[in-house]
């Protein structure tokens, strides 16, 4: 088993603090919907919903959204895809005490974006982002190894970044974890731009 150093990792209220290059970092602290960056950046965008059911959340989840010690949660897990190719890995956890009136479409999202409901419902806030590097060990980097199947390169270092939003009584908890594929895609932007002049 790991050590329970290893399990958690230490959220921080300022993205400088995870030592990310500069062009992450940009990345980390997008201020509006991170699809919308997304979308703008590729010609093809797409959620793979990789699961949706009951879970334990994970040990550095469960203060985050008001719980005493990880307890059964409802767990998304989706891959977002520009061009064909996973760029972001995001988790996301809702505490069973949530009913379906705090969150009328988590259960039946499917593959739509998470953020498109959450950004343009007026009742949802959000908020302070809290920024992390994640490192073998932690249960999440696990995740995405898994998410990426056994021939997608392994690497030490995965930048992340979360939030709890509330809508009504309900709190909801995202986890993005960025994956440097993500960090070509200004560069695509770039040359797309450049080819309309």
């Amino acid at each position: 088993m790991r050590p329970a150093s290893l399990r958690r990792a230490r959220w921080l209220a300022h993205s400088a603090g995870v030592g990310a290059p500069a062009v992450m970092r940009d990345w980390l602290t997008t201020p509006g919907s991170l699809t919308a960056r997304l979308i703008a950046h590729s010609r093809q965008f797409r959620v793979q919903k990789l699961r949706q059911a009951g879970n334990v959340c994970l040990a550095d989840e469960a203060d985050a959204i008001g719980l005493a010690r990880p307890r059964r949660v409802w767990e998304r897990e989706v891959l977002l895809r520009c061009d064909g190719q996973p760029v972001v890995y995001g988790h996301t956890v809702v505490p069973m005490s949530a009913s379906a009136s705090d969150w009328p479409l988590f259960s039946a999202l499917g593959e739509r974006s998470l953020g498109t409901t959450l950004f343009y419902d007026p009742r949802v806030t959000r908020g302070a982002l809290e920024f992390a590097r994640l490192r073998p060990g932690h249960p999440l980097v696990a995740r995405v190894h898994a998410a990426l199947g056994r021939n997608a390169p392994v690497r030490d270092t995965y930048f992340a970044r979360r939030c709890v939003y509330r809508r009504r009584q309900g709190l909801l908890l995202v986890t993005e974890v960025f994956l440097p594929e993500v960090l070509d895609l200004e560069a695509t932007a770039f040359n797309m731009n450049t080819n309309t002049k």
